[in-house]
């Protein structure tokens, strides 16, 4: 129950309307395994490449170690309280960071700020969740994901004390915080050039996604099974309406733009 994992993009250093300052969102629901590759891959697609030329070759400067995410979706898939009605983690990434929160705080009590990480002991609130994890070979039996999380970020280009992850937890959420190495803390604008934003082509993949599953009708429902959406409402004001505008799709039923029959069809080009 309550197996789901809410993300979004969201455009700049803090949260704000879904609607007009979230530049990407997804909700998924399913077995652990689906949430933690799902999580990840949205995490990879909003994410940027930077790099620097040296001589001979060229070095890549990734926003996050790929490792580390692993390690905080991981963390918050087996530890999360699963009792919790309505409850999921969510992933909000920002310009300079990305947050990770799971229901329920601590195991066994207290908060992680009173703890060291290097030193603390393995509690598990779902022994299962984890054995099985491990058997996967997702994660150690030993309780280290907390300090993967901080060695695998030490080790990206760039990497200064200022990008060291965070850990925080309450009484009923446990966060991950982990910082944007190529995010320049000082604001300097050099920082941006020679970045692939993936953003854009996410957005621009899904518009194809679209057209190319429309060369016969389909239904809004069937459109949004189809791109990996939950959010009907969201997934109509971002992707389907542009494409109507731009007559690149267009309605089997234009005269009842609400009919619960309408469907979709790309529209050919001459």
């Amino acid at each position: 129950y309550n197996s789901r994992m809410f993300c979004t993009r969201w455009n700049g250093l803090e949260k704000g309307s879904i609607f007009d300052d979230a530049l990407d969102d997804k909700e998924y629901e399913g077995n652990l395994i689906y949430l933690l590759k799902s999580g990840s891959e949205f995490i990879r697609n909003n994410s940027k490449v930077r790099f620097v030329k040296e001589a001979q070759y060229r070095v890549d400067k990734p926003d996050y170690a790929e490792r580390a995410v692993t390690e905080a979706l991981v963390n918050a898939l087996i530890h999360r309280d699963y009792i919790v009605l309505g409850s999921e983690v969510h992933i909000d990434m920002f310009d300079d960071r990305v947050e990770i929160t799971s229901p329920g705080g601590m195991f066994g009590g207290g908060s992680i700020q009173e703890y060291d990480i290097y030193s603390i002991r393995s509690m598990r609130r779902n022994p299962v969740i984890a054995d099985l994890f491990h058997r996967m070979k997702y994660m150690e039996r030993r309780g280290s994901g907390l300090r993967k999380i901080v060695s695998e970020t030490e080790k990206l280009p760039g990497y200064t004390e200022a990008y060291k992850p965070e850990f925080s937890s309450t009484a009923t959420d446990f966060r991950v915080i982990l910082k944007n190495v190529n995010y320049n803390l000082e604001g300097d604008a050099h920082q941006v050039i020679h970045q692939v934003t993936h953003q854009v082509i996410e957005l621009s993949t899904v518009s194809k996604q679209i057209l190319a599953f429309c060369t016969t009708p389909k239904s809004k429902k069937e459109l949004a099974v189809f791109c990996g959406f939950k959010d009907l409402r969201n997934f109509t004001l971002k992707h389907i309406n542009p494409l109507l505008e731009s007559g690149q799709l267009e309605m089997t039923i234009p005269d009842k733009p609400k009919s619960r029959n309408q469907k979709y069809i790309t529209v050919r080009s001459e």
